[in-house]
């Protein structure tokens, strides 16, 4: 059984601290630069003449992905289910976790079967919608973007306050989920 002296745990522990951060941060980042790329096409559809139709649309878009894209995906389940990935990454991180800690946290690898399969095909859906969406016209176009950046904005904050509910706590924001599930 090999003996860590107090530096190399220290060094360990610096490294799980850093991943942590890193896998977190690369994630926000992500969703930030998205939310930021996207409300540009949002005011710009302010630029063009609204019906109520356009209106309407627009109250019942940003409303419904509130609640399906901010509340239900990401506050309910991606951001604690990253933020708990984040964490278990202060305990013990090989370099390749540690290096590639937003993908790590995010679920691209090793995690369960399911959580991959859910994370894979999820991100081809949103590739695919991002193509169909581009080619909509204005105001259309930032009608639905303004949902996204919506529920892209709702998804940053909540990943923020439930990585700083679990570090205060002390407690995971999820229970932990099993590797092989």
């Amino acid at each position: 059984m090999p003996v860590y002296s107090p530096t190399l745990q220290a060094t360990h522990r610096v490294a799980g601290l850093l991943a942590a951060s890193w896998g977190i941060g690369g994630v926000v980042l992500v969703l930030v630069d998205a939310a930021t790329r996207l409300s540009k096409y949002m005011f710009e559809a302010l630029n063009y003449e609204w019906s109520m139709l356009h209106w309407a649309l627009f109250l019942a878009n940003t409303a419904f992905m509130a609640y399906s894209e901010g509340y239900r995906g990401f506050q309910k389940s991606f951001a604690p289910r990253t933020v708990e990935r984040a964490l278990s990454l202060r305990s013990g991180v090989g370099w390749v976790n540690g290096l590639l800690a937003p993908f790590y946290c995010v679920g691209y690898f090793g995690a369960g079967k399911r959580t991959a399969k859910v994370v894979w095909i999820g991100t081809a859906l949103i590739v695919g919608a991002v193509v169909l969406i581009r080619q909509v016209p204005q105001p259309w176009r930032g009608i639905i973007d303004a949902g996204v950046v919506i529920g892209l904005s709702w998804g940053i904050v909540s990943m923020c306050l439930i990585t700083v509910a679990a570090i205060i706590s002390g407690r995971s924001p999820t229970p932990v989920p099993a590797q092989s599930e």
